[in-house]
């Protein structure tokens, strides 16, 4: 195995879960919060998308999905979901409220997670060892390479799609 086999693994593994964890709930269901204050599986399934694909993005160039036209047609995943935010939001540093905001049906955070994955499997697809190595984020120090970069993604994104595994169970109860 390769490092972009690899990478393709790691990455793949979040984009395959993503489906797994909305579906069947109502939008209710996914807006719900186990606690007043808490995340919801709404808002992390998203999140961990909105970063995977912010991120990625970023680091190889592109236009974000979440901005791009939807299957070569005018709409873009940030009109599809027409979500109460600005549009290059994120997630990152949400507070209750704006949690809240993020309303969408299990389809369309299915349907955007999928379409990161597909782009993040496109992306590191034949990415080497010397491609890993390329600052990518000038901001910190040290600077960011593109491989700690998708590490941080790859992690950030698990340990999102595990909460929100762990709250889609709570709502059972």
């Amino acid at each position: 195995m390769d490092v972009s086999q690899l990478l393709q693994e790691v990455l793949g593994r979040a984009s395959a879960l993503a489906p797994t964890v909305v579906d069947g709930l109502s939008e209710e269901d996914l807006a719900r919060a186990p606690q007043p204050g808490a995340n919801t599986v709404a808002w992390l399934v998203w999140h961990q998308a909105r970063v995977m694909d912010d991120h990625l993005a970023d680091a190889a160039g592109l236009e974000q999905v979440w901005t791009s036209p939807v299957d070569g047609g005018g709409e873009a995943w940030a009109d599809r979901l027409a979500l109460d935010l600005p549009r290059e939001d994120t997630g990152y540093g949400h507070t209750a409220d704006e949690v809240a905001r993020v309303r969408a049906s299990a389809e369309d955070l299915a349907g955007y997670a999928r379409a990161v994955g597909e782009r993040a499997d496109a992306v590191v697809a034949g990415l080497g060892e010397q491609d890993l190595d390329r600052v990518v984020d000038e901001g910190w120090d040290p600077p960011v390479t593109y491989g700690v970069r998708l590490a941080s993604v790859a992690s950030d994104c698990l340990q999102h799609l595990g909460q929100a595994s762990y709250v889609r169970g709570l709502l059972g109860r």
